[in-house]
């Protein structure tokens, strides 16, 4: 499984996550920061890209278009990426879950209490 990380979080994330998710990209790495979100949304599809983002526009595309790809979406607003590094690590389980679950194009991570 492979993450898109969208310009909203720190393309560093590609770098903290190759244990886990080694094949991962983020958005200006692959120059894709200037297209609009129903472009990235095709591009991931063709690649097999899951989405990671904090924009809610993904899940409302998600709801028209269907899935894949799927949708890692990040609710928690303004955040260091250290608080997303250890969201993301502390659902590890329920990422691979969403990507092996064929009824299910969302997960929504919500965290209410980063310090």
């Amino acid at each position: 499984m492979k993450l898109l990380f969208d310009q909203n979080v720190s393309p560093d994330l590609v770098r903290r996550f190759v244990d886990l998710f080694p094949a991962s990209e983020h958005v200006f790495r692959l120059g894709l920061d200037s297209l609009d979100d129903i472009a990235l949304w095709q591009y991931a599809r063709e690649n097999e890209f899951v989405i990671v983002s904090k924009d809610a526009d993904f899940s409302e595309i998600s709801m028209l278009h269907g899935y894949p790809p799927k949708l890692l979406w990040l609710r928690i607003g303004n955040c260091t990426t250290d608080d997303i590094e250890r969201l993301i690590r502390a659902n590890v389980s329920y990422i691979r879950a969403l990507a092996e679950d064929d009824t299910r194009g969302i997960l929504s991570l919500v965290a209410n209490n980063l310090i």
